[in-house]
């Protein structure tokens, strides 16, 4: 692994495939100028309306989420994640899946999102992810190295649930990525806090790409797509416009924080 540049994605995904899709190439176009070699997108970066209309266009919009990710990665010659979009599974159900993808367009790893968001919240919106998505039963992978270092998935909801993060560490996780589409309400109390925590204590580099602003009708969400290192210093915030969170992924800094903070090699229970 040598150090390169690594990028998170900010968009305002709405209910328009096709729109979304043209500004996540435009923001992709931006991060590859400034040299990224890993570009992440937004969870729902393909599409984020009511859960009715999602379900009804969900194979069209797996088909072309996954297509656009293995043209963008080839033509930009970049390793590129969708961080996560609709998948039909069985009947009115579909799969919330992030997906990795190579410079030469092949698959590096894929997950389906586990924890489901399923709330109601004090600013009057509810949140039922359950009724429309199956939730994954596997935990995820480590991505195949492609020079980037060992690079483990989640989605959104999953960064309240640590021990998933404790199981990409143990697989030897260098790098974090937390996709996300977190709310305006939620966000402002616990998004800085919760990824800040998730890069502490695995003492590893974070990268959460994230969807900002009004997307339709009540629907918000708080932004501030960042890249922080395994000491937990925030190295990039894109604040609440659509944009991108640029930083540099240094090994030697990897190591100099697990030689200072050994916490890994510290653990009790398992």
């Amino acid at each position: 692994m040598k150090s390169y540049i690594a990028a998170a994605v900010q968009m305002t995904s709405k209910p328009d495939l096709a729109l979304n899709l043209g500004e996540a190439e435009d923001l992709i176009q931006l991060a590859v100028n400034q040299g990224a070699k890993l570009v992440t997108l937004p969870e729902n970066f393909s599409f984020l309306g009511e859960e009715a209309k999602k379900l009804s266009q969900a194979q069209e919009i797996a088909t072309q989420s996954e297509k656009f990710l293995k043209t963008m990665a080839q033509r930009f010659q970049i390793t590129l994640l969708g961080g996560g979009f609709p998948v039909p599974v069985g009947e009115n159900k579909v799969f919330n899946t992030a997906l990795m993808i190579a410079p030469d367009g092949l698959e590096l790893a894929r997950y389906h999102k586990a924890h489901l968001f399923d709330v109601d919240l004090p600013d009057g919106n509810t949140y039922a992810e359950s009724s429309t998505v199956q939730a994954g039963e596997m935990l995820p992978n480590i991505s195949e190295d492609w020079g980037l270092g060992q690079i483990g998935l989640s989605v959104c909801y999953d960064v309240r649930f640590p021990e998933l993060y404790r199981h990409l560490s143990q697989q030897g996780a260098d790098v974090l990525c937390i996709p996300a589409a977190f709310t305006a309400y939620t966000g402002k109390d616990h998004w800085k806090t919760l990824i800040q925590a998730r890069a502490i204590e695995n003492t590893c580099y974070v990268i959460a790409p994230a969807q900002t602003g009004n997307h339709y009708g009540m629907r918000y969400s708080h932004g501030h797509a960042m890249i922080l290192d395994p000491w937990g210093t925030i190295l990039s915030d894109a604040g609440v416009h659509p944009g991108v969170a640029i930083a540099e992924i240094n090994p030697a800094r990897l190591q100099q924080v697990r030689q200072q903070m050994p916490s890994l090699q510290h653990r009790v229970f398992s």
